[in-house]
């Protein structure tokens, strides 16, 4: 069921959104070569702690750390570890969900360590401006079809694809909610955008096919044929003019 939220339901999800916000940020400072995934992921824990809010992503359907830390061709749903150090050269996805007040955050950005080549920092640039273009069509009124398909668009003008397997949501009191959100599709199909509606929308888009498989963890998604892989999500709230970004 598709939840058109209030004016307080909205101001809480705005404080959850900026909670989440706020902790890629500080998490961005501590991202250098040497660093472990798992001292990462102490970081998110404590800062969403330290604000009266809970890492959404905790023990949801399983998933035993705050954040999902996702390297170089790993496209999402990476499990923070001490045993994973990150090295000059490496990309590294950050996905992390704060709860406050019974409503979620979810945002995702995708991080250079040190000095990264071209191409990876092209892929990074890509993906998050694939974000932007797929919101400018994410209002009131709106076919969802029309923000997937900007997104396809774009990545794939620029010799990129796009994950089909995963897609983004809904998202409000429950950190999964209706509608699915694909980053592919057709303009003018799809569900009626209207005010009120909070949606995460999240390109995940990889340098080579689009083709995903799980490893044995049972979570992390890798690229099929070991391209690097990029993520790019935040909560935005459907407005009648531009969306609200509640994230950044």
């Amino acid at each position: 069921m598709i939840t058109i939220k209030s004016r307080t339901e909205i101001e809480k999800m705005r404080a959850a959104g900026k909670i989440t916000g706020d902790v890629l940020k500080v998490i961005e400072q501590h991202i250098k070569p040497g660093v472990s995934t798992a001292y990462l992921d102490k970081i998110a824990r404590d800062y969403i702690a330290s604000h009266g809010a809970t890492p959404s992503f905790l023990h949801y359907n399983g998933f035993p750390a705050g954040i999902c830390a996702s390297p170089n061709d790993w496209v999402v749903h990476g499990i923070p570890s001490k045993d994973i150090i990150l090295a000059d050269g490496d990309i590294i996805s950050i996905d992390v969900g704060a709860c406050k007040d019974g409503y979620h955050g979810d945002a995702a950005r995708t991080y250079p360590v040190g000095k990264i080549s071209a191409e990876a920092q092209r892929l990074i640039d890509v993906t998050k401006q694939s974000f932007f273009e797929g919101i400018k069509y994410a209002v009131h009124g709106a076919k969802l079809g029309d923000v997937s398909a900007a997104i396809q668009e774009y990545v794939e003008s620029n010799g990129y694809s796009v994950v089909r397997d995963l897609v983004g949501h809904g998202i409000g009191k429950n950190m999964h909610e209706d509608p699915n959100v694909p980053n592919f599709g057709h303009k003018g199909r799809g569900l009626k955008l209207a005010s009120g509606m909070t949606l995460a929308i999240e390109p995940m888009v990889n340098a080579g096919g689009y083709e995903v498989c799980v490893l044995d963890d049972d979570w992390t998604v890798v690229t099929e044929d070991g391209s690097l892989s990029a993520h790019y999500e935040n909560t935005i709230l459907i407005k009648q003019g531009e969306c609200e970004i509640l994230t950044l």
